[in-house]
């Protein structure tokens, strides 16, 4: 994955929408959508909730 593929598959295995991830990355949402695409094809996965489970979604820390 490049260096961007890995900041916004991050983020969406994080739950931020297309539009939170582009605003914090400074891209468009239609880039987000294109990175997830290649990102789905490159993990051989197809949603966003298969993209938590192989990013790992993070845990929360004990209060």
């Amino acid at each position: 994955m490049t260096a961007t593929e890995e900041r916004v598959a991050r983020l969406a295995a994080r739950g931020r929408t297309n539009r939170d991830i582009a605003s914090t990355l400074f891209i468009s949402p239609k880039t987000v959508e294109a990175n997830l695409a290649r990102i789905y094809r490159k993990l051989g996965i197809s949603s966003r909730a298969e993209l938590g489970a192989t990013m790992g979604r993070p845990t929360t820390p004990p209060e």
